[in-house]
């Protein structure tokens, strides 16, 4: 089970503000890049609060995610329901997504007082974090459908960790239990990443069976999806 089963539901609620902002002229790049720039500027100013010891600043984190979700949301409505898809659409929406996530999980990494394991475990969850949207990524390739499998996919990554930030700036010291949380948190991740190599290959060998050898070597990758 995972968040993203929830985004129909979600787009719907967020659907009045995507007309909205059409109507404004808003572009769905412009959406994607005005939610990776807020991530980067969330993320550099609780780096610093983090390492001068300041937690509460990691209230922070709940309300970006929560608009960052509705914001990523936004900008795929805008490229689908208004004829915005683009390649360059597809490049940004990815890579955002990924300086994104980082930017926003690298301040965990400057809690001096929860130990010297937790910046290497950050930068850990990073790279498995990335590695987990490469996996969805390519299975656009092999089967012509991202997979968004879990158990922890961007939606599920962004309330866990709103979740730790919202501790943190309750007063709850960062410690053993941040690290074992972290832990917890790669072992999932590769468990995702595995689910999404599998089922992608899945995907792909039943749709080999539907189609002759020379429709799959014809066949574009399509573009990725908002």
């Amino acid at each position: 089970m995972s968040l993203y089963r929830l985004k129909p539901r979600f787009q719907a609620l967020l659907r009045p503000f995507a007309h909205l902002l059409y109507r404004l002229g808003a572009t769905a790049n412009q959406v994607t890049l005005t939610a990776c720039a807020g991530s980067l500027l969330v993320g550099g100013g609780l780096a610093l609060s983090a390492s001068a010891g300041q937690t509460g600043w990691f209230l922070l984190l709940p309300g970006w995610f929560f608009l960052r979700m509705a914001l990523n949301a936004i900008d795929g409505m805008l490229a689908r329901e208004f004829a915005q898809r683009s390649r360059l659409g597809a490049y940004l929406n990815e890579l955002c997504d990924q300086v994104s996530d980082a930017a926003l999980y690298l301040p965990f990494a400057f809690l001096t007082q929860a130990g010297g394991a937790l910046p290497v475990l950050v930068v850990v969850l990073i790279v498995l974090a990335n590695l987990a949207e490469m996996a969805g990524v390519l299975a656009i390739g092999a089967s012509g459908e991202r997979r968004n499998d879990g158990p922890l996919g961007k939606s599920d990554r962004a309330f866990v960790f709103s979740v730790l930030g919202l501790l943190l700036a309750c007063g709850v010291r960062p410690g053993e239990w941040l690290v074992g949380a972290l832990a917890a948190i790669a072992v999932l991740l590769v468990l995702t990443i595995v689910n999404r190599v599998q089922r992608g290959l899945a995907a792909s060998s039943g749709s080999a069976g539907a189609d002759s050898p020379a429709e799959q070597t014809s066949s574009p990758i399509r573009q990725g999806e908002k």
